[in-house]
């Protein structure tokens, strides 16, 4: 296993492009590491570097946590140029791309991927000092100079800033032939606002255990196949399947089993296949025995507004057993007050019903993140209870 540290700087992203691409011709599996990460040395130590790796591994993608424990997981170089591959079909074929989220988590690092096979090397921003605007406006301005197609991708949170920045920076993103969206859901406020932008927003729905999207726009890649299990499990099949987690066999078996990844996430398939995500299976709520989407409320809530981000929880209640909490970010804090409560339960109770209105609503200045566009859900619990 090779160990590669990334402050997110081109010069450390160039050597875990090289480090990737020895890996995808049959070399050592890496390990990527974010040195700014406080829990990169407990990953590093669950991770057993001094054990052998697990066989046709090319890389251990640690998973951002968000939902528990982290996770190492095990990717074939098969699985991720299956997935590379199939991603360039989809959006019109190899072309250049522009790293903009973090290379040791699995949508950055498939950027890389996709750059390696299509023989050119991709433009970074450099985001040892976080996301910045004018940085992605210039890096775009450099990359969309040579030939096309040209691609990104982003989390929503990132396009929601060169939205609302305007001018050069929408700009700058509307001659990306696509942006693809991932680690969170797209608000249909901000689909709307980008398109009007003429901006190629694509978004995605996957995981580390798919090697990164592998639905778009609602459609599987080619390849994949999706379909709806016990519950209302979203499961998934096809090329672009890790082999398991790093040191975990039996939830690997269980996880994995008859070539389907049972997800965390519910799901439905419209009267045309296409996927709806509801949400993840842990954050259904039950208030007074009626279950809630925490994922629901926070479409309603996020298509309003006077909302700049929210989070929807379920909080424990003496009476109903959990109530609905939702965790809100004003667009203009000056006119967080009772008014914009009032409108914020009335459109959910509109859309939804009585039983999905936040019986708590709380405003922050910001949430919370933990992983690329995820909100950091334990962190937010621990703050507001």
């Amino acid at each position: 296993m090779r160990e590669v540290r990334t402050d997110g700087t081109a010069e450390a992203i160039g050597r875990l492009s090289r480090s990737l691409a020895e890996a995808l011709g049959g070399g050592p599996a890496v390990l990527p590491l974010d040195t700014r990460d406080p829990g990169a040395e407990r990953l590093r130590t669950a991770m057993r570097p001094e054990s052998p790796v697990e066989p046709g591994t090319a890389v251990i993608v640690p998973t951002s946590g968000s939902t528990g424990t982290r996770k190492g997981v095990l990717l074939s170089a098969e699985a991720l140029t299956a997935s590379a591959r199939a991603t360039h079909d989809r959006l019109g074929g190899p072309g250049r791309w522009l790293l903009a989220t973090p290379a040791h988590y699995i949508g950055g690092l498939q950027v890389l991927v996709r750059a390696l096979l299509a023989g050119r090397e991709p433009a970074v921003l450099d985001l040892s000092a976080g996301f910045d605007v004018d940085a992605f406006t210039a890096a775009a301005a450099e990359l969309c100079t040579g030939p096309g197609p040209y691609y990104t991708a982003l989390v929503p949170t990132q396009l929601a800033r060169l939205v609302a920045a305007g001018g050069a920076a929408a700009a700058a993103a509307a001659r990306f032939d696509a942006i693809v969206l991932g680690g969170a859901a797209l608000p249909e406020r901000l689909r709307v606002a980008a398109r009007d932008a003429g901006i190629t927003a694509v978004p995605a729905y996957g995981m580390s255990e798919t090697a990164s999207g592998c639905v778009y726009a609602g459609v599987p890649l080619a390849g994949v196949r999706v379909r709806i299990g016990v519950g209302e499990r979203i499961e998934i099949a096809g090329p672009v399947l890790a082999h398991g987690y790093r040191l975990r066999p039996e939830l690997s078996e269980r996880v994995f089993a008859d070539g389907w990844f049972r997800t965390g996430d519910l799901g439905r398939l419209g009267p045309d296949g296409a996927l709806d995500v509801l949400g993840r299976a842990d954050d259904m709520i039950n208030t007074g025995g009626v279950k809630v989407s925490a994922a629901e409320v926070e479409r309603v809530l996020g298509g309003r507004p006077g909302v700049a981000g929210c989070c929807v929880l379920g909080l424990p209640d003496p009476e109903w057993g959990e109530s609905v909490t939702a965790v809100v970010v004003p667009a203009d804090p000056a006119a967080a007050g009772e008014a914009l409560r009032a409108e914020l339960r009335a459109a959910v109770r509109a859309e939804l019903g009585a039983a999905c209105v936040p019986k708590r609503l709380v405003y922050v200045a910001e949430l919370p993140l933990r992983g690329p566009g995820k909100v950091d859900r334990a962190a937010l619990r621990g703050r507001i209870t």
